[in-house]
C-alpha cells in the first residue's frame, strides 16, 4: 500500500514543479492581476496570464504534439487568428476620420518610425534579422500583427514578443503622456482643431475597397492582414450584411481573442521566456514603442508649424495602433491643458491610420525576411 502511494505521490505535479516554473506562474498571476486590478487590456492579459500558468504547471502535456492547446496553437502557427482579429477590428472601426482628413495617415506612417529604429537596434544587440523584425514590431502597438510577424519569423521568440507588445499596449495611458507634454508646448497643446467634414456613405464604402488594392499591390505579404481589417470594415459600412458585422464584432472576434491569447500564452513556458533574451525583448520593446509616439508627435509639430497652428501635435501620437485608447490618451492631454478641447476624432484617424501603416510595415518586413 505504502508503495502505491508513493507512487501516486511521484505522479503528481507537486513533486514535479521546479523554480523555474514557480517563476512563471508568479509572473502569469501578476499578469492576470494587472488587468483585474488595474483593468490593463483585461480581454488579453487574462488569457495570456491564463495560458501561461497551464503550460507552466508540470506535467500537463497541453503544448506537447496532440495536446489541447498544441492543437489550438496551429492558429496561430499557421497565420489564422490574427487576421480573423483584424476582421473583427475592421468591422469595430469607423474610417470617417481618416478619410475626412486624409493627411493624418502621414502621422500613422511617421509613427511607425520606432519599428525601424528597434529593428536597426536589435540587429546591433546581437539578434538575428528575423529576430530583429519580430522585436521591432513591437514598436506599431498592435498585438496581432507582432503575433502575425513573429509566428512568421521568430516563433520561438512569440512568447516574449506578444507579452510584451500586449503589455505596452495596457500601458498606453501611462507611458505616452509624458514624451507627448515633453514634445509638445503648453500653447501646442491648447490649440483647438477645426471639426471634421462629413463622410458619406459612398466614400466609406469605397474606401475599404481602394485601400484593399493598392495596399495588396504595394506590399503583397501584408495581403491577409489589410484584406481582413478592409473587408471587416465593408461589412460594417455596406449596410445590408448587418448580422455578419454583428458577429465580426462580438462573437468573432471575442472566441478568436480567447485561442489567440490563452495558445499565445502557453507559448511562454519557463525553458523559453527565462533567458537574458527576454529582458532585451522587453526593453527594445518599449523603445520601439516611445519611439514610435515621439515619431508621430514630433511630425505632428512639424504639421502644425505648416499649417499655421491648424494641426495639434498632440494627435501624432495616437499614429500607433492601440485603437481606440492611444486616441483618448490625446483627447486626455488635450483637456488637461485647455478643458474646452475635444482631439477624439481628429486623433481617430491618426489612429486608425497607424492600424494600416503597422500592418504594411508587418508585411515589408516579411516580404524581405520571410
Amino acid at each position: 500500500m505504502t508503495s502505491k502511494w508513493m507512487q501516486f505521490i511521484s505522479s503528481t505535479g507537486f513533486t514535479n514543479i521546479s523554480w523555474p516554473s514557480l517563476i512563471m506562474m508568479s509572473i502569469a498571476v501578476l499578469l492576470i492581476y494587472l488587468a483585474v486590478k488595474k483593468n490593463y487590456e483585461p480581454l488579453l492579459l487574462i488569457p495570456i496570464g491564463f495560458g501561461m500558468l497551464l503550460v507552466n504547471l508540470p506535467m500537463t502535456s497541453l503544448m506537447e504534439e496532440g495536446g489541447f492547446l498544441f492543437n489550438l496553437y496551429q492558429g496561430v502557427k499557421l497565420g489564422v487568428y490574427p487576421p480573423l482579429i483584424f476582421l473583427g477590428v475592421g468591422a469595430l472601426t469607423d474610417f470617417g476620420p481618416l478619410i475626412a482628413n486624409p493627411s493624418s495617415m502621414l502621422l500613422g506612417a511617421a509613427a511607425q518610425v520606432g519599428i525601424f529604429a528597434t529593428f536597426l537596434g536589435a540587429i546591433k544587440m546581437g539578434f538575428t534579422l528575423p529576430e530583429a523584425a519580430s522585436i521591432g514590431i513591437i514598436g506599431g502597438a498592435d498585438g496581432p500583427t507582432a503575433i502575425f510577424l513573429a509566428s512568421k519569423l521568430a516563433p520561438h521568440l512569440l512568447g516574449p514578443v506578444a507579452v510584451a507588445a500586449y503589455s505596452y499596449m495596457a500601458l498606453v495611458p501611462i507611458i505616452q503622456p509624458p514624451i507627448m507634454k515633453a514634445l509638445t508646448t503648453p500653447r501646442e497643446r491648447r490649440i483647438a482643431m477645426e471639426q471634421l467634414r462629413d463622410v458619406s456613405k459612398r466614400e466609406k464604402i469605397i474606401f475599404p475597397i481602394a485601400v484593399t488594392i493598392l495596399s495588396v499591390l504595394l506590399v503583397p505579404s501584408a495581403s491577409a492582414l489589410i484584406g481582413c481589417l478592409m473587408l471587416g470594415n465593408l461589412i460594417r459600412e455596406s449596410g445590408v450584411t448587418e448580422r455578419l458585422s454583428k458577429t465580426a464584432q462580438n462573437e468573432l472576434i471575442n472566441i478568436v481573442t480567447i485561442f489567440i491569447g490563452v495558445t499565445v500564452g502557453a507559448t511562454a513556458g519557463s525553458e523559453t521566456f527565462l533567458r537574458a533574451d527576454t529582458i532585451r525583448i522587453i526593453i527594445l520593446g518599449l523603445v520601439a514603442f516611445s519611439v514610435s509616439t515621439a515619431g508621430g508627435v514630433l511630425l505632428g509639430k512639424l504639421m502644425c508649424a505648416v499649417t499655421g497652428g491648424r494641426v495639434n501635435p498632440l494627435i501624432g501620437a495616437a499614429g500607433v495602433s492601440a485603437v481606440p485608447m492611444a486616441a483618448r490618451v490625446c483627447q486626455k492631454v488635450g483637456q488637461e491643458a485647455s478643458p474646452g478641447n475635444f482631439l477624439l476624432m481628429h486623433a481617430m484617424g491618426p489612429n486608425v491610420a497607424g492600424v494600416i501603416g503597422s500592418a504594411l510595415a508587418a508585411g515589408v518586413l516579411l516580404s524581405i525576411l520571410g
